[in-house]
């Protein structure tokens, strides 16, 4: 899987979410799509509160215990709504704008990284000997105790073939016990006909797959 971050002449929605913190405004984000007419995503909604998210998403984070990680932080709404419940989370994202944005929210622990880049949690970028040990020579998990991917976080394996290497990943940062909070928009309804039967090629690639 791929560990690049993205540069900044790659990252449109990196520049909206920085340029609404710092000037209360940004500019049209297009979402474009082969399946789709274009649309526009309100930069606005990123930086929503958890009263006026979804309750998938206010149930995810209800569910939320020990440390944990926000996979795709974005703008860090999710991270600081999990601080403000007293837990301990780190937000990654790709886009090093974000990040950046999430600090001057107030987002306490930030990083600029791909998922799968190596270095990320000590689980999977540290050799056993490189781990904390207890006073009765165990060793310390370092990994977290929940994982959220929210807003279709799903889509980060970008093809279904990629979801064992995803969540391979996930379980190798997950400590004994943890969860995983990930979610997925169904778009089977794009192929509804009047009479309810569904127009898919079940001899193409998997119709959940989408470019954006």
């Amino acid at each position: 899987m791929n560990t690049d971050i993205l540069s900044k002449d790659k990252d449109p929605m990196g520049a909206a979410i920085l340029d609404y913190q710092t000037k209360g405004k940004a500019g049209k984000l297009s979402i474009l799509s082969s399946m789709f007419e274009e649309d526009e995503m309100p930069v606005k909604h990123l930086f929503r509160n958890l009263e006026e998210m979804p309750m998938l998403e206010q149930k995810a984070l209800s569910l939320a215990k020990g440390k944990g990680l926000d996979v795709g932080a974005g703008a860090g709404c999710h991270a600081l709504a999990l601080q403000a419940q007293s837990i301990a989370v780190k937000a990654i994202d790709i886009s090093p704008q974000s990040c950046q944005a999430m600090l001057q929210r107030g987002v306490k622990d930030v990083e600029c990284i791909n998922l799968f880049d190596p270095h990320l949690g000590s689980k999977s970028g540290m050799g056993s000997e490189d781990r904390l040990q207890n006073e009765d020579g165990s060793q310390s998990e370092s990994g977290f105790d929940t994982i959220l991917l929210l807003m279709n976080g799903t889509g980060i394996a970008g093809k279904i073939e990629n979801l064992p290497a995803l969540f391979n990943r996930l379980k190798a940062l997950l400590n004994k016990g943890g969860q995983i909070l990930i979610d997925s928009s169904d778009i089977k309804y794009i192929y509804e006909n009047e009479d309810g039967s569904f127009d898919i090629n079940l001899n193409a690639a998997y119709y959940g797959e989408v470019d954006y």
